[in-house]
């Protein structure tokens, strides 16, 4: 089947700066990415040496403070960069966005000498990162926890063990949540965990359905001792931190879910316009012409969602509720899209010999990590009708 060269997203920057951000992961996606996605996806192999590329082209901080080595990005920019990243491996801007997440602790309410000392490694370094929220017996009830942090001295034992944690086993360093104090929400305190910390290891990688590529693991902690230094703001203030960094973290997924749609459409649009049926490209059918402006109108609403609710973070004003619309939103329109994109390829959107059913797969998970889509919808109905009664 011919290849039909996808039409680059007509992106609305703020700068001259940010256009030129675009051209360059629009160049690095050419040469880097795309060329191997396919084939490192399905043999489950993670691309270490590409987030080095990433780190050394200062596609790893971008949101964060020049003066310790970010990109002093807004995220209406930064959001972008990760659509383009997804669009060309979802592994890519998934693991963008995760180690974004797991900087944010220490960037947003770290001291002074605690951000002098460690994010210049963790933004511009080649250092790759994990959030560690999650837990066996606490997804989305978080705020029940139970790995433990007990004072000794100066220094902290950790015990305990997260779960689903994106780059478990690999990363340089790990966002800890852990509990301090009292049972709930505000006995909770973060930690900033080495990742060669004595007593920490992980798991055989979880089997997925897809995102092969991106190890998926849980952690555990045996006593890791950790110094008091590494403890990122006052204690009993991590469930605050981690929710916090869930409001940014939820965009940096919808983005990306807007990505993946975006490439399970320009698939669609180029098989639909080489494969013919009763004499003409199967793009002349009404029906499938009604499907693929469906999911471009789906497409559309999300990216300016996500833009819109970045806008409002970027100024300064509160975007929680429009986060979880984004996110709510966002993956779920990637869902249907890549499942629509599945069809429109009939017999060959099952077939591993084209990419839309990886995207079919891959879009799943969207619609669950960082909070299911369920929960997402429970966050905006608090900020639309108050907390429910108890």
């Amino acid at each position: 089947m011919p290849d039909r060269a996808p039409q680059p997203v007509d992106r609305q920057l703020p700068t001259d700066e940010a256009r030129d951000l675009i051209s360059l992961v629009r160049d690095i996606v050419q040469r880097e990415v795309a060329p191997r996605a396919a084939e490192e996806e399905d043999a489950g192999r993670f691309p270490r040496e590409l987030f080095t590329l990433l780190s050394e082209s200062g596609l790893l901080g971008l949101p964060y403070d020049s003066e310790y080595g970010g990109g002093d990005q807004p995220y209406e920019v930064y959001l972008q960069v990760l659509e383009e990243l997804a669009a060309a491996r979802l592994t890519v801007g998934l693991g963008v966005s995760v180690h974004t997440l797991a900087s944010y602790a220490l960037a947003a309410y770290g001291a002074k000498e605690q951000q002098a000392e460690h994010l210049p490694a963790m933004l511009g370094g080649g250092l790759l990162g994990a959030y560690c929220l999650s837990e066996p017996a606490s997804g989305s009830d978080a705020a029940s926890l139970r790995t433990k942090a007990v004072r000794d001295g100066d220094d902290w034992v950790i015990d305990g063990t997260k779960a689903w944690i994106t780059h478990g086993g690999i990363a340089d360093f790990y966002t800890v949540m852990a509990r301090t104090g009292e049972e709930g929400p505000r006995g909770v305190t973060a930690f900033l965990v080495p990742g060669d910390a004595e007593g920490l290891s992980a798991a055989v990688p979880e089997r997925k359905m897809g995102m092969k590529g991106s190890p998926t693991a849980q952690v555990h902690l045996d006593g890791v001792r950790v110094p008091d230094t590494r403890r990122i703001g006052e204690e009993g203030q991590g469930f605050a931190i981690a929710l916090s960094a869930l409001d940014g973290g939820r965009l940096g997924i919808a983005a990306c879910a807007i990505g993946l749609a975006q490439a399970a459409l320009d698939e669609a649009l180029g098989y639909a316009a080489e494969r013919r049926q009763f004499g003409k490209p199967i793009a002349d059918f009404q029906g499938l012409r009604f499907m693929l402006a469906d999911m471009a109108t789906q497409i559309e609403a999300g990216r300016a969602l996500y833009l819109a609710a970045a806008r409002l973070r970027d100024a300064g004003r509160p975007f929680a509720k429009q986060a979880a619309m984004a996110k709510l939103h966002c993956t779920d329109a990637a869902m249907r899209v890549t499942t629509d994109a599945v069809q429109i390829l009939g017999g060959y959107g099952y077939t591993a010999d084209f990419p839309a059913e990886r995207y079919m797969r891959e879009a799943k998970v969207l619609q669950i990590v960082e909070g299911t889509n369920q929960i997402q919808r429970m966050v905006i109905a608090r900020h639309l009708a108050g907390p429910e009664t108890r």
